[in-house]
């Protein structure tokens, strides 16, 4: 018999693998750690779960006004389900996707990946358990597969204005690639970021502690690049399962002629490709064209609304949703 039931604390979620909800930890961002610490930020979460007597999957959700969405910020390049793979995980979101309909009239669930199957395995488990599913691409991800190269033999295929900017402009800073967390270089980032062309930090705690975490496991990327001394770029890596995630990247418009970006940038993918030996690096979301120079793939990220249509809010979404498709 299946049970589902609702949890107001991501403390539940550490006990998934012990129950069963899929093998390791396909990213940073399904990690209870992570949820964990999306919660410190102030996010209050609905942990939708349902369990058997052999295995349990659960949804990482927040509500507001009877509206269910992904319990995550800007920091998270994905979200997805936390079930097991096969037939007992799809009858646990099943139950879960059911059940949620007691507590709101849409849920809507993104940027969720289609290369794992995630878009269309929720999008089965919420039309099975009656609700209205439409899916559509929200963003875009930007991926280097490596293919077992070495970082000269990927670097032959960049562009050729990229490998003349490294040439020319290599010299003109020091680099250093860290795999711990260190508070010195961090106060750097965060100085260098605060004074970049970026936009504000939406938690700058958050990201630190993730650094913190991830730098005592072992799986930081900590990079900086100094200028007679002076920090003008940094960037916030991380490695795990054979690929690197690009969190955060930063520099100095007061020095942006000596494109330290793209120096400190390459001596990053040399280290993960060459040290690291990853299979993939992963630019996290966006289009932003300066990605396309690194990355050779793109890879597309889904929105999955799910309506009620027994429930009365439902209708007006609803309505709009059938006329946008006869208009098409």
């Amino acid at each position: 018999m299946i049970e589902a039931r609702y949890h107001d604390s991501v403390n539940v979620l550490q006990a998934l693998s012990a129950k069963g909800a899929g093998s390791g930890t396909p990213a940073p961002f399904d990690r209870a750690e992570w949820f964990a610490l999306l919660a410190e930020t102030g996010l209050v979460p609905l942990i939708a779960m349902a369990s058997d007597a052999d295995c349990a999957a659960a949804l990482a959700l927040t509500e507001e006004g009877g509206r269910i969405a992904p319990l995550r910020n800007w920091y998270s390049f994905t979200w997805r389900e936390l079930a097991p793979a096969g037939a007992a995980g799809d009858r646990l979101l099943e139950a879960i996707a059911r059940q949620l309909k007691t507590r709101g009239y849409r849920v809507t669930l993104e940027p969720v990946p289609g290369e794992d199957c995630s878009a269309d395995r929720l999008t089965r488990a919420f039309r099975n358990a009656g609700w209205k599913v439409a899916v559509e691409p929200c963003d875009i991800n930007h991926i280097l597969p490596v293919r077992g190269r070495s970082f000269a033999e990927y670097w032959e295929s960049r562009p050729g204005q990229l490998r003349t900017t490294l040439k020319r402009k290599a010299k003109k800073v020091e680099v250093e690639v860290l795999t711990h967390f260190d508070a010195n270089v961090w106060a750097d980032y965060e100085a260098i970021y605060a004074a970049s062309w970026k936009p504000a930090e939406d938690q700058p705690a958050m990201l630190r502690a993730f650094a913190e975490a991830e730098g005592a496991a072992g799986r930081l990327r900590l990079g900086v690049a100094r200028a007679e001394g002076i920090a003008v770029a940094a960037q916030c890596w991380t490695v795990e399962n054979s690929i690197a995630y690009i969190h955060k990247l930063a520099h100095l418009e007061s020095h942006k002629p000596l494109s330290a970006g793209t120096t400190l940038t390459a001596a990053l993918f040399q280290h993960v490709i060459d040290v690291d030996h990853v299979d993939l690096v992963d630019f996290g979301t966006g289009d932003q064209g300066y990605k396309a120079d690194w990355m050779e793939d793109v890879r597309p990220r889904f929105r999955v609304d799910c309506l009620d249509p027994a429930q009365l809010k439902s209708w007006p979404p609803l309505t709009k949703r059938l006329l946008r498709r006869g208009g098409a």
